[in-house]
């Protein structure tokens, strides 16, 4: 055995996908950083152990550009390109790689820390060291560090150092959550145990073993869905217990789902109701997934009613956007469904203040043990939240370490350093703009070969049938006199268009009527029908146009997707009491448009864009689009400063169209490995003795951030970046460029 003590500036315990964006965010920013994680892999439950999907604020396509930007948003980026079809093992390497990239991190796997020197009263416990066995390697190992990371989902390490915590659900009257019992208890999610299935080509036996459930015997076979072909997540509600503590009692959870899963194999291979001759069990997780445990009380708890009114926190450092999801306390023997969902007007903030402890002055948290109820945790505890609320606590980390302050007085003194940093780190923020002294690119006029004004698309092939309401996302800039769409119609009939706000930078859905019109058309096809929808608001924001239903009538649908706007459908005959952002869906019109034309031209796309400071989508596109790329015309955007700078540095943020909802596994498959609006060929010039000379380049680019750091600095007063080739757009798509003189 070996006794050895490892010094950092930040110790990172758990390496789940929030631990890993902590730790990486931490050492971006030039601090030390101890990844300490107690199994093999990283990625927690969306490792090959567990095998969860990675799901976040997009909740599978309900959200409108919700996708996580930032490191969760290279890993999405990464494994589409690496994995798109969805290999657990591709996906264990995207992550590691992603840390190993990283000097600055020391990475510890097998190492379970079970022992925390703490110091303090009760209300003021500084932690100096945690403890971890390395299982395999015989090393007793002391973690010291000025900061430290609870990423264990357990809320391990912050319970052996004295933080205050809660376990259960509070009583109503706390928060006054419709949500929450009237009396607290201790009541939590359970856990699941997934398994994969494969055709094996020929006929398959199967012997269940003698501790198989007869799932015939219980509710499952009436309540749940069961289908041969299904696998992985696809059993999600195989659920147990919510009534135990999931912690002391995981042993005994583990061998009830696994009685579950082979009874449920034992079901489908040999109950004679399924086509199941040849299917065979590829593979069964023998580590619980957790939902639920500990939760730690910060300066502040997130509650469902924050989540509902998507409070707008000054401290907002992250943001989420799945549904509040809960499930019953008898998981997957209820008589209930198997979850209950509450979605939000779109995408919420989670504050800062949840991300530290109320009375351990050096211990931060990240995942689903942040400081929030339990109603709250129901939709913060999905893992790309959890990553995003991870880059967040690490950014905060380091900070605080740069400062030499606690995360209380970053939140106090230091909360614009916080914000600016997470900015220009490309995390995911909303409601914040670029105001980094700086870059460079702040002072700078920009101009641009061309920009996109024309919001018009010609028809492709296919038409749709109006048999329900449509509505367009249209970006207002500076406004609109008019909407035309391209229809056919079998006999003489009539139509309505509306305009409507969305309420909020945030939300994709209709919230006040502006305009309405009433058109009578003929009889025909290919009819270009003028709608007079006149509104010029007071600020750019976007416009919600709605087509009302009409089966007589078929919309010609546009030959391409156009970035900045969004197709959707009403789809409030299928759902029973939908939410609001499920009344409007876009899953099965995604990338596709009606063949439109707007009045007036456009400003959204201007190359004003570039330096405006918001880098997503937020009341408009907030990005500069070229006209369409023409061979043999260049096709550049430029900074112009009235003096010469010195410039050292160039960040470039190119359009990944956060409205694609990527996945890590198998729930669905992208088509393209590469985002299309991406740009893909690129290079960056200054002018220089009245000539424009290259500086850097990019070639076969494929992510969304890039930093150029260039090998000398350059004297110059005019920078461009020249696009040679894209991804598959037709236009240039820029979010942002950035100028340091480092």
């Amino acid at each position: 055995m070996r006794e050895e003590t490892v010094k950092s500036d930040i110790t990172v315990v758990g390496g789940g996908l929030a631990g890993v964006c902590a730790a990486i965010a931490a050492a971006r920013l030039g601090q030390t950083v101890s990844l300490v994680q107690n199994r093999p892999v990283l990625g927690g439950n969306s490792s090959s152990e567990v095998r969860v999907w990675v799901c976040g604020a997009t909740g599978h396509g309900v959200n409108r550009y919700a996708r996580e930007t930032g490191i969760m948003g290279e890993l999405f980026v990464e494994n589409q390109y690496r994995n798109k079809e969805g290999n657990p093992y591709l996906w264990d390497l995207v992550v590691l790689e992603k840390v190993r990239a990283e000097p600055n991190i020391r990475l510890f796997l097998n190492t379970d820390v079970h022992e925390v020197e703490a110091y303090g009263d009760k209300e003021n416990r500084v932690i100096r060291s945690a403890t971890g066995w390395m299982m395999g390697s015989e090393r007793r190992i002391v973690f010291e560090s000025e900061y430290f990371l609870d990423c264990t989902g357990d809320g391990l390490l912050g319970f052996l150092a004295g933080a205050e915590f809660r376990i259960g659900r509070e009583a109503r009257s706390e928060f006054n959550e419709e949500w929450a019992p009237e009396i607290a208890d201790d009541i939590t999610l359970g856990s699941t145990i997934l398994f994969y299935t494969k055709d094996a080509g020929k006929p398959v036996k199967y012997i269940a073993p003698s501790f198989a459930k007869d799932i015939t015997k219980t509710t499952l076979p009436m309540k749940r869905v069961i289908r041969s072909g299904d696998s992985g997540c696809d059993y999600w509600w195989i659920e147990f217990g919510g009534e135990l503590d999931t912690v002391t009692e995981n042993e005994a959870i583990r061998d009830e789902l696994w009685s579950v899963i082979y009874g449920i194999w034992d079901y489908i291979k040999n109950s004679g109701k399924f086509d199941a001759d040849h299917m065979t069990l590829e593979w069964v997780g023998a580590l619980p997934g957790k939902r639920e445990y500990r939760r730690f009380v910060g300066d502040y708890i997130l509650n469902q009613n924050d989540i509902i009114a998507q409070t707008r926190f000054e401290d907002g450092v992250a943001f989420g956007g799945w549904s509040i999801d809960l499930h019953p306390p008898q998981g997957m023997y209820s008589l209930e469904g198997g979850s209950k969902h509450m979605h939000p007007d779109g995408i919420y903030t989670i504050p800062f203040r949840s991300l530290y402890s109320r009375n351990v002055s050096n211990l931060l948290f990240a995942g689903r043990n942040i400081s929030a109820s339990h109603v709250a945790f129901g939709t913060t505890r999905v893992m790309a939240t959890c990553a995003a609320i991870g880059e967040a606590a690490g950014t905060g980390a380091a900070l605080c370490v740069q400062k030499g302050v606690t995360p209380r007085t970053l939140y106090r003194e230091h909360l614009q350093d916080l914000r600016q940093t997470l900015l220009k780190s490309d995390a995911s923020v909303i409601g914040y703009s670029n105001e980094d002294h700086e870059d460079l690119a702040r002072k700078a006029r920009v101009t641009a070969s061309s920009e996109w004004k024309q919001l018009a698309l010609e028809a492709g092939k296919d038409t749709y049938l109006l048999d329900k309401d449509i509505a367009l996302i249209v970006p207002l800039e500076p406004g609109m006199d008019a909407i035309s769409f391209l229809v056919n119609s079998g006999e003489k009939t009539g139509l309505t268009a509306e305009l409507w706000n969305t309420g909020r930078e945030e939300r994709y859905i209709p919230s006040r009527q502006i305009a309405v019109a009433s058109v009578k058309i003929e009889a025909g096809e290919g009819q270009w029908i003028r709608f007079p929808l006149t509104w010029y608001p007071d600020r750019p924001q976007n416009g919600f146009v709605i087509l009302r239903e009409n089966p007589l009538v078929s919309v010609q649908m546009a030959a391409r997707p156009q970035t900045g706007m969004i197709m959707l459908e009403n789809r409030s005959k299928e759902e029973k009491k939908p939410d609001a952002v499920k009344v409007w869906a876009q899953q099965r019109v995604f990338r596709k448009l009606p063949a439109i034309r707007v009045e007036p031209e456009t400003t959204a796309f201007s190359p004003e864009k570039a330096i405006d400071g918001v880098t997503r989508p937020y009341g408009g596109p907030h990005m500069w689009l070229s006209e369409p790329i023409m061979e043999g015309r260049e096709v550049w955007l430029q900074l112009t400063w009235p003096v010469q700078i010195v410039a050292g540095e160039i960040h470039v943020t190119f359009n990944d169209d956060v409205n694609e909802d990527l996945i890590n596994l198998h729930h669905h498959e992208t088509p393209f490995q590469v985002m299309p609006e991406l740009v893909k060929d690129y290079r960056i010039e200054a002018l220089a003795g009245g000539e424009w000379i290259e500086i850097t380049r990019g070639q076969s680019n494929r992510v969304r951030k890039v930093v150029h750091t260039l090998d000398q600095t350059i004297v110059t007063n005019q920078i461009r970046i020249v696009v040679e080739s894209t991804n598959g757009s037709p236009h240039a798509e820029i979010i942002e460029l950035r100028v340091y003189e480092y």
